[in-house]
């Protein structure tokens, strides 16, 4: 125990021995300063100096751009960048996939190749009537004067529903007789109206075009995409006049009438309706004669 108290003064001793630290001029020898210290001060103050350096250099690092030049971390700009990115990605994907379901609905109404059951007016005017008889259809005394009060308000209403003006001012693209009849079984989803060469085709509704483009098989094809979904094809035409992205009016010529492409066998127009992603028949809303 003497030795271990012996030895524990010894080494406290050291630490509090005091030194004196001089600064000279070197050609006079002249002092300039002295401070008084000992182990302990040096050992006190470097660990403090250590602390302060280690947490400057920790906010330089967490809180200040400078930190970008230190080898490992990446610029805030860069990260900024990368987010934005990511989400152009994103968004980018998203268009394209929506556009090859576009592309892919319009390579359909081109080549004909459905492999769905077709709904349009025809199938609807086939159904059960027993089904309709089993439903009673009368109205209330409440509904009925519901209607009165409805019809009384839009008898002088000069607006009517778009549904029902696309049905009633679908302009006829060409005016001849039909040498092919819409014909749902033989996936034929279009009328064929013979024209002589050159006859001019017009849009059978307001619209923007969509494709205008020559095919192997149909030849200068263009499509028109107008209000509610509704789409118009022209095929077997023997040159386009409109272009993809032009607007078009009702009765507007878009296209001359002709024969080409492999699947033509004289000269006429090859014309389509679609409604809603499913073919319908033209004639149920267009005179062609």
């Amino acid at each position: 125990m003497i030795a271990e108290d012996k030895k524990r003064k010894k080494i406290v001793k050291k630490l509090l021995h005091k030194y004196r630290l001089v600064i000279l001029n070197e050609d006079t020898f002249e002092e300039k300063a002295s401070f008084k210290l000992n182990r302990l001060n040096v050992f006190v103050f470097s660990m403090i100096s250590a602390l302060l350096l280690v947490g400057i250099t920790t906010v330089i690092i967490a809180f200040t751009p400078l930190r970008e030049y230190i080898p490992g971390y990446s610029s805030t700009q860069l990260k900024q960048q990368a987010t934005e990115l990511a989400y152009k990605t994103d968004s980018i994907q998203r268009v394209l996939h929506l556009n090859e379901q576009y592309l892919a609905s319009i390579k359909q109404v081109l080549t004909g190749d459905l492999a769905i059951e077709e709904i349009n007016r025809d199938s609807l005017q086939s159904m059960d009537r027993q089904e309709l008889e089993n439903v009673d259809l009368s109205p209330s005394k409440k509904d009925s004067l519901l209607r009165e009060r409805v019809a009384q308000e839009e008898k002088y209403n000069i607006f009517e529903s778009s549904s029902n003006l696309i049905t009633r001012v679908l302009f006829p693209p060409v005016n001849g007789s039909i040498s092919e009849p819409y014909n749902l079984k033989s996936k034929h989803y279009a009328v064929d109206i013979v024209v002589a060469e050159n006859t001019p085709v017009k849009a059978t509704a307001d619209g923007t075009v969509i494709f205008a483009e020559w095919t192997a098989q149909t030849g200068f094809v263009i499509i028109i995409e107008h209000q509610n979904n509704l789409i118009s094809v022209y095929k077997h035409n023997s040159k386009l006049i409109k272009e993809q992205g032009d607007l078009v009016k009702a009765g507007e010529v878009i296209a001359s009438a002709g024969s080409t492409g492999e699947l033509s066998t004289g000269s006429h127009l090859h014309f389509e309706l679609w409604s809603n992603g499913y073919p319908i028949n033209p004639t149920n809303f267009i005179d062609f004669e």
